[in-house]
């Protein structure tokens, strides 16, 4: 195999698959990059954990076709640090890559790219344009709460259900609750027009990436009962779907919370921010003493000391003491970008629910805490 490549293009798709990579090591053959130099001069570069997989195509000068792999982390060093924009790849019979530009040139150890996984079969999908913007949101404001736990594998990852009306992301890790519907996305399709999927976070976040890079494209996403695919120009990204039952959501979300309040998003959050510096490290527990009008928020450390801040809110009903997890509560108010909150609540031993004032389209589900 022998081709020449141009190092920011290289470079671009090397730094893309870094984060999928299999670093544990269980598999070496996992820790790199398959490189296939076809001779229609295209450079096919794929990587995989084996729950997500990722390809591209790369233009290049192809003298010899052919397919090797080599570790992606080392083969992601040395183009970066090449000194010419202009990369000279070649293989030998025993899979050396022979590395080459300006006067550096590194000899690198690759496998044979026989015992590399095929990429899974796209043919059972269709692909849809997608809304990027709306995918982008629906992920930023549920993907801090997903569970990380691995023993509780159906929580972790993003529920993604579509019915009738609308396409729902929610995600859970047993102590909040985060919903978005969206009901303006019609390009996710499933069987009869229905859909109830749930997708890895790894692999999602890949897909967010992918979304996050500035330059223009369309999107297409399709989903099969056992894969999800996302592709841009000549990327693929195609993740594994969990297995399992996502708990039921709707049993979690309260319907009796009948205190209802309002405040300044940005208030709240400087004020949480400032609170929290001085609550116990582990658990991040604050106050919340709502009554007519005003909410104060305290926090204290049996070794540190003790915070108090005093707030204007909108609230007219019955007093109410309870505590939350602030990292929780400023997980979702840094997600939104609302000018006021609303928050319901029943009482000091029940979840409470925040919402972007006037909107019924993001729900945030989170429980109390005993301080």
């Amino acid at each position: 195999m022998k081709f020449v490549i141009e190092k920011s293009d290289f470079m671009r798709v090397l730094q893309r698959i870094q984060g999928i990579v299999e670093k544990r090591n269980t598999m070496p053959i996992l820790s790199n990059v398959s490189i296939e130099a076809l001779s229609k001069g295209t450079v096919n570069i794929t990587a995989t954990d084996l729950e997500v997989f990722i390809k591209d195509a790369v233009a290049a000068r192809v003298a010899k076709e052919g397919t090797v792999t080599v570790n992606a982390r080392k083969l992601f060093e040395i183009v970066k640090e090449m000194p010419d924009e202009t990369i000279d790849v070649e293989v030998n019979k025993d899979s050396k890559v022979t590395i080459k530009a300006g006067k550096a040139r590194f000899n690198v150890m690759g496998l044979p790219a026989k015992d590399f996984p095929v990429f899974p079969s796209m043919e059972e999908l269709k692909l849809e344009k997608i809304e990027k913007g709306a995918l982008r949101e629906m992920i930023e404001k549920t993907a801090f709460a997903v569970s990380t736990d691995e023993t509780r594998y159906n929580i972790n990852g993003f529920l993604l259900e579509k019915d009738a009306t609308c396409i729902k992301m929610v995600t859970t890790d047993g102590h909040r609750l985060a919903l978005i519907e969206k009901k303006d996305v019609e390009s996710i399709s499933g069987k009869d027009g229905l859909l109830s999927v749930l997708l890895p976070r790894k692999g999602v976040m890949e897909f967010k990436k992918l979304i996050d890079e500035n330059d223009e494209g369309q999107f297409f996403l399709g989903i099969s009962q056992k894969n999800a695919v996302m592709k841009k120009g000549d990327t693929i990204i195609n993740i594994r779907l969990l297995e399992g039952e996502f708990p039921d959501y709707k049993k979690v979300i309260p319907k009796d919370n009948n205190n209802s309040l309002t405040a300044d998003k940005a208030a709240l959050l400087s004020s949480l921010k400032r609170v929290t510096i001085l609550s116990a490290d582990k658990i991040k527990g604050v106050r919340f003493k709502f009554s007519a009008n005003n909410l104060v928020l305290s926090a204290s450390s049996p070794d540190i000391g003790d915070a108090t801040e005093e707030m204007d809110i909108e609230y007219s009903g019955d007093p109410i003491e309870m505590a939350f997890n602030a990292k929780y509560m400023i997980d979702m108010l840094d997600a939104v970008n609302d000018e006021k909150v609303t928050i319901e609540l029943k009482d000091s031993l029940s979840p409470g629910i925040i919402r972007p004032a006037g909107s019924t389209e993001y729900t945030y589900v989170i429980m109390p805490m005993r301080l």
